[in-house]
């Protein structure tokens, strides 16, 4: 698995934290910026790990910004781009196992080192559901191709 990264500078550094837990567990990361806290705008880099993701299977994506809205917004205007927008580890398990979600979005403020500790190894050990999920999941595809061509 792939693990693609970005954020805007109030998520920088949750991003840069996230990609440290990634690295510790031997992951392939791969981090599309921004390389420090200066100023940028989230949909640059939102797009950037939408497009990674939604372009093949065995990629995954964190995004963070401020609150995670504007990034999760951005990200899902990419065909193939599911991302989900955590504040939990339920959230995250649900988000995974209902919803096959490829894009984790926390947002960095404010950032709690052990509540995203906690997120992230749940998205990290939980698989995609199935069943009755896959079906609402192949709806959620439909609808990319009815309104995005």
């Amino acid at each position: 698995m792939k693990y693609f990264l970005a954020s805007d500078h109030a998520g920088f550094k949750l991003k840069e934290y996230v990609k440290k837990l990634l690295l510790r567990k031997k992951l392939e990361v791969v981090d599309l910026g921004p390389e420090s806290g200066k100023r940028v705008d989230y949909p640059d880099y939102g797009e950037k790990v939408a497009l990674k993701v939604a372009a093949g299977a065995g990629r995954m994506g964190f995004l963070s910004c401020g609150t995670g809205i504007g990034m999760s917004m951005s990200a899902n205007k990419v065909p193939g781009a599911r991302a989900a927008l955590v504040s939990t580890p339920f959230e995250a398990r649900m988000a995974r196992e209902h919803n096959d979600a490829n894009i984790l979005v926390v947002g960095g403020r404010p950032f709690n080192r052990n509540r995203v500790k906690r997120i992230l190894n749940v998205w990290l050990k939980t698989g995609f559901g199935g069943g009755r999920h896959k079906r609402r999941v192949n709806k959620i595809r439909k609808l990319d191709r009815k309104y995005r061509g």
